[in-house]
């Protein structure tokens, strides 16, 4: 006799899980399948940050005191140059283009180095570098003409011009009598006051400081001008003279300190015109991967209505977006966050 056939659900707890698994088992695995094909960035804005990443500068410039190095071709081509030239901004011959670099080849060598360094159509003069000299533009321009086929020679970079001597710090009138005044004062030599000499003080005193202070500089009966030392300033001088009158107990004389050197001159405003013709001109004139054009109203209107600090933030920092991609200060690192806002503010204002 056969045996009776037994169900595998037996309990209706059983039955419920069954159920349940047969719902979430499926949406769970439609969920892992559809994070799998929906992952990832999307085309365009994939292909803004490739662009980004291309067009970015290799190399930054670092400003430091004292003379930099020159640079040769290569460098300044990485820092400068390689903005427009790597992707062809602008119309700017792409980089080891033989077609192209072959119409400016054939111009000669003097004619574009010349157009490299003033500028031409779009390009501004000397890439919108303008702390570029003009040998490092040159070599900028061979370096690559040679890489579309050229021959030509770069030029010898320049030396540094040395650094100016700094001004030396006035002395002080104990440091004046030591190193001259000294000589004569200490010992009494050719009639000279002694230092400490409370008579001989009080009568130089009674004739008043100004009659002091001018016998000292131009000199009388057996003291030399200056007490000999033409290099002493007048300030040192007269410090001198009150540091040996207290000294002498004559007069109490208040010292006039040694003349602090003089403050640094307040940096002038950034020129944003100045900027934008030599930097931000190569993209904003034309619209090239699109920047809004100088003047153009309506395409300003959308920028500007996203506010000043939000401007100056991405021409600062850089911004890529589905209109268009834009490097850090417009591909320049050498420009300042000044000179870059006031280049915001003067294209700000053509468009109002």
């Amino acid at each position: 006799m056969a045996e009776a056939h037994t169900p595998l659900i037996r309990t209706w707890q059983q039955l419920v899980v069954v159920v349940a698994a047969a719902f979430i088992v499926p949406v769970v695995l439609i969920m892992m399948i559809a994070s799998l094909v929906t992952g990832g960035r999307k085309g365009l804005e994939a292909d803004d940050s490739a662009l980004l990443a291309r067009i970015q500068p290799v190399g930054t410039v670092q400003l430091a005191s004292g003379p930099r190095a020159a640079l040769s071709g290569e460098q300044a081509y990485q820092q400068v140059c390689k903005t427009c030239h790597e992707a062809g901004l602008a119309g700017a011959p792409k980089t080891g283009d033989k077609a192209a670099w072959g119409k400016v080849i054939a111009q000669g060598e003097k004619l574009v180095q010349e157009h490299a360094v003033k500028g031409i159509r779009a390009m501004p003069p000397k890439g919108g570098n303008p702390d570029l000299s003009e040998a490092e533009v040159a070599a900028a321009v061979v370096h690559m003409a040679n890489a579309a086929g050229a021959n030509w020679k770069a030029p010898a970079p320049a030396a540094p011009a040395p650094a100016a001597a700094a001004a030396p710090a006035e002395r002080s009138g104990q440091q004046v009598v030591d190193a001259s005044c000294g000589k004569c004062h200490a010992t009494g030599e050719r009639g000279a006051p002694k230092i400490g000499d409370r008579n001989a003080w009080i009568q130089r005193a009674k004739r008043g400081l100004d009659s002091v202070y001018a016998s000292a500089l131009k000199g009388h009966a057996g003291m030399p001008a200056r007490g000999g030392m033409a290099e002493f300033s007048d300030a040192e001088v007269k410090r001198a003279v009150e540091h040996m009158m207290n000294a002498g107990a004559a007069t109490t004389v208040a010292a006039a300190p040694p003349a602090a050197p003089a403050a640094p001159a307040a940096a002038a405003k950034a020129d944003g015109k100045k900027v934008h013709d030599t930097a931000c001109m190569a993209c904003h004139a034309t619209g090239v991967a699109g920047a809004p054009k100088t003047g153009d109203k309506a395409a300003w209107t959308v920028r500007i209505a996203q506010g000043t600090s939000v401007l100056y933030d991405h021409a600062v920092k850089g911004f890529q977006g589905k209109a268009g991609v834009m490097p850090a200060k417009g591909g320049n690192t050498a420009l300042s966050d000044d000179e870059v806002k006031a280049a915001v503010d003067y294209m700000v204002g053509a468009a109002k």
